[in-house]
């Protein structure tokens, strides 16, 4: 086995189809001991997905599935509750310092992102009533200026998302962390100073710099997503027990602090009023308090963010690390432009999945932002800014459990991703469209009540669903070279759907956005159904594998739990892909790609006598496992012994003393 990006993607390997009941996925690889079949069983058989015979979870029957997984559940459950016990018996307050390291600081740019991205909507109806003549009337302001407001931000979102998407696949997931942090910090120092001579050119400023801060804010999606999932991975040979039991929790986990963000933005807004307003919360509210609450609104987040930009400089220097090895093996320096056409050919269905279902999940996200008003308005005749502001926080309130529910699911192999992501889409189509033909009667009726039960539960279906599910899958159904770009792109896309709704809800009624936008929901639950696959328990390592052998051109040669049905979309089912699954057969190439990282290693120990030690323990071989490979030296599998040289995506024959292991 001679290609470098043909290994060395960790040991989770798969076993196949199980009709009978008795399929072993060791069986026939001959001379093993039964010491060193169960060391490789160990390996190759991470017992959180397969069960004693060898069985794959997902190759289990319905009632077999179920209690295998939440066997590993409950282990698992247990296996933390004693760690967060020992924790608390070392250190009452070491859990909640966990948290935030593992939780909140990766997820701290989304935090800060949260809470400026929405204090746009909520500051509005202060701004409103501050400055009639300019927000409401507008007899004083340019109303397109204005209303530009809720467009140009959304456009520099946009902008960042692929511009940043781009830059974090080409120069590193650090380089982009970084940049992101700076251009939010300038931004937040341009919206804390934004002035004009006029009233009009003080609109203009701040649009503008919602444009720039835009930018930054879109560059946050592909660098947490990509940067909190490869970390979850690890970079030695084995993959990890956190990436295929832990890894949507974790990038999860950071992506709900946006909606952190927007609670604390809601809480320090409704404090900021009440202390310039001497402690009273009712209208009418002058210009200068108008100016000191938005202003000092906005510089709070700013010294945040000079932090994230030191931590994120100093901090975490390792996190383009996965990144850079999947280019060495490519011998790729650049960007990898290969690797996106590759992307483009081989995964285009699944780029329609993301880039579509997060699209139709904006129109819905930012839709709700944008007539939360007009909603509340339907609930109460005040026309205090404090009532609107205590109604929006009760909303964003329900979205967090939402969001942490999210976080606990998403990882569980009975639901996951796919189902949660229809689940929720179906959720909110059903709480658009029931009000849709009978508004008057829901909004205006006796129905009120009824009314606001669904508003407040579509909020909740959308965090508990489409909105965390297409963060965490845009990164995670691509290959790591493009996976930065291919996540920008569809977030790109997704603030399309920002902007639709922007657009659209200035041409259109209260009544008439209830029978449009349902329909968006229905249509992101279809396209998840097509063409998302489900990649809840897959270990990222083998797709990584699987993508391996895409890029040296042999994709047919793989026969991994990558192409099992289970990971599949329907399309890439209906095509066929899952026919090249083989567990028998995959598994020997497992052990032969073995053999050629073992047969490397010993040969570096004779080519570099000095740096022998330091590689073959860096390699860590068993004793088991090495002693099976020099006993059986020279009886290579299939892959090595039909005398077919490996070759490249171009049909170039790979050298195997230039393997880089």
């Amino acid at each position: 086995m001679g290609d470098s990006s043909m290994r060395d993607y960790g040991l989770a390997v798969p076993h196949g189809p199980n009709m009978t009941g008795q399929h072993v996925a060791t069986a026939d690889i001959g001379d093993m001991s039964g010491n060193e079949d169960s060391v490789f069983r160990s390996l190759l058989l991470p017992d959180d997905s397969y069960d004693e015979n060898g069985v794959y979870w997902a190759d289990m029957n319905i009632a077999k599935r179920a209690a295998f997984v939440t066997k590993v559940d409950n282990q698992e459950t247990r296996k933390e509750l004693a760690s967060i016990g020992r924790m608390i018996k070392a250190d009452p307050l070491s859990p909640i310092s966990f948290y935030f390291r593992n939780m909140v600081i990766p997820g701290a740019g989304l935090l800060l992102e949260g809470y400026v991205l929405f204090s746009i909507g909520n500051v509005k109806p202060l701004l409103q009533a501050g400055f009639p003549g300019c927000w409401s009337k507008y007899t004083v302001c340019n109303k397109t200026w204005t209303q530009a407001v809720d467009y140009l931000e959304i456009c520099g979102i946009i902008v960042g998302q692929i511009l940043v998407g781009v830059v974090g696949d080409w120069l590193g997931r650090r380089w982009g962390l970084i940049q992101d942090a700076v251009i939010m910090f300038l931004g937040l120092i341009m919206l804390t100073a934004a002035w004009g001579v006029t009233l009009n050119g003080w609109v203009i400023c701040y649009v503008w710099s919602l444009f720039f801060y835009g930018i930054g804010v879109g560059g946050e999606y592909p660098m947490t997503a990509t940067s909190g999932m490869e970390n979850a991975v690890g970079s030695g040979k084995v993959s990890t027990r956190e990436d295929r039991l832990h890894r949507g929790r974790k990038v999860t986990s950071a992506f709900l602090m946006q909606g952190w963000g927007q609670f604390l933005n809601q809480a320090i807004l409704i404090l900021l009023l009440l202390i310039f307003h001497g402690g009273t919360s009712s209208p009418p509210y002058n210009r200068t308090l108008v100016q000191w609450t938005y202003r000092v609104s906005f510089a709070i987040p700013a010294v945040g963010t000079l932090w994230l930009v030191y931590y994120r400089t100093y901090k975490m220097r390792s996190a383009s690390k996965q990144l850079q090895i999947a280019k060495k093996k490519q011998s790729v320096t650049g960007y990898d432009v290969q690797s996106l056409r590759l992307t483009l050919t081989y995964f285009g269905p699944r780029l329609i999945a993301t880039a579509g279902a997060w699209y139709a999940n904006d129109v819905f996200f930012y839709g709700n932002k944008l007539f939360q008003a007009e909603f509340i308005s339907a609930l109460t005749s005040s026309k205090s800014v404090m009532v609107t502001w205590l109604w929006n926080l009760l909303n964003v309130g329900i979205s967090l459990v939402g969001y942490y529910l999210a976080s606990f699911l998403i990882d569980n192999k009975l639901y996951g991703r796919k189902w949660m992501q229809i689940v929720g889409f179906i959720g909110d189509f059903v709480c658009f469209i029931i009000p849709a033909f009978s508004y008057h009667y829901y909004a205006k009726g006796p129905g009120v009540n009824k009314f606001m039960a669904m508003y407040f539960l579509s909020s909740f279906f959308n965090q508990f669903g489409p909105n965390a599910v297409t963060f965490l899958a845009a990164a995670e159904v691509f290959p790591t070279p493009i996976r930065a770009t291919a996540h920008g792109f569809s977030a790109a896309v997704g603030k399309l759907g920002a902007l639709t709704a922007a657009v659209l809800y200035n041409y259109i009624d209260v009544p008439t956005r209830f029978k449009v936008v349902p329909w968006f929901g229905l249509g992101g639950a279809i396209l998840t159904i097509l063409f998302l696959p489900d990649t809840t328990g897959l270990d990222l390592k083998e797709q990584e594998r699987r993508w391996a052998h895409i890029r040296a051109g042999r994709e047919k040669e793989y026969h991994g739990v990558a192409v099992h049905p289970k990971h599949l979309s329907m399309w890439e089912n209906f095509r066929g892909v899952s026919k090249q699954y083989n567990a028998e057969e995959d598994y020997r190439q497992r052990v032969e790609e073995m053999r050629a990282d073992w047969e490397a290693a010993m040969a570096r120990r004779t080519e570099e006598k000095e740096g022998a030690k330091d590689d073959v323990m860096d390699d860590d071989w068993s004793s088991e496992v090495s002693t099976f490979f020099e006993r059986t030296r020279g009886k290579g599998g299939a892959m090595r012994s039909n005398g077919n040289s490996l070759r490249d995506a171009n049909g170039a024959n790979i050298d195997e003393k230039k393997v880089d292991l």
